[in-house]
């Protein structure tokens, strides 16, 4: 079994799972259908494009820094709905992570998959966003050291050093995908497919774990 780590950084991220028409959630971390996105970004696949092998992937997240949950307010004039050709004003609530810093695993016995999902992450053919088009990751999300081809998805979440400092030890959490039992917590973000006629996502079952960092400990 091989692991591949990446990060999720930047000054904003939105990472939805429950998003109904002008109400845009975000979840507390990175959602495994909004990473599967961004590797298909990194790949060139379209949206028509098979996404089988990408969601046999096993992910994990570890929160590094949990950052801050914001809303915006948007405004789009000119709207145009679907059943009348009038044009009205929409109004949306989105909300998005500020300063969060995670760091995401993708588990497989899979090699040349994980070295593949690297290599695009190093040379990406369509641009890398976290979640929205307009949140750009910063630093890259690639992790040069990323590969780990003799541990499992928890030891590598829990062995790898924190992204980033801290003037003080501390615990973070990992959020890991699990079977499901009277424990675990669900995210509505396994996606089936991206296709414009035929989205569709399904249910998975996580569990949580935490790590404790030494203080000044940094990677990458």
């Amino acid at each position: 079994m091989a692991t591949l780590l990446m990060r999720s950084q930047g000054p904003m991220q939105s990472w939805g799972s429950r998003s109904r028409f002008e109400e845009r959630d975000t979840e507390r971390e990175p959602t495994k259908s909004g990473i599967i996105g961004l590797i298909c970004a990194a790949l060139g696949r379209d949206r028509e494009e098979k996404i089988d092998d990408l969601v046999a992937l096993t992910m994990g997240v570890r929160a590094d820094n949990e950052g801050t949950v914001r809303v915006d307010f948007h405004t789009a004039l000119n709207v145009i709905s679907a059943n009348t050709k009038a044009h009205s004003t929409q109004l949306s609530r989105r909300a998005y992570l500020a300063d969060g810093v995670f760091l995401v695993g993708l588990e497989s016995s899979n090699v040349g998959l994980l070295n593949e999902i690297q290599e695009g992450l190093k040379n990406p053919i369509w641009p890398l966003f976290l979640g929205r088009k307009s949140f750009l990751p910063s630093p890259q999300v690639l992790l040069a050291d990323g590969i780990k081809e003799n541990q499992t998805l928890l030891e590598a979440l829990t062995s790898y050093p924190a992204l980033i400092k801290s003037k003080e030890e501390k615990s973070v959490r990992i959020l890991i995908e699990t079977e499901e039992d009277s424990h675990s917590e669900n995210r509505w973000d396994q996606p089936v497919s991206f296709a414009f006629d035929k989205r569709e996502f399904r249910k998975r079952f996580l569990k949580k774990v935490w790590v404790n960092f030494p203080k000044e400990e940094v990677n990458g």
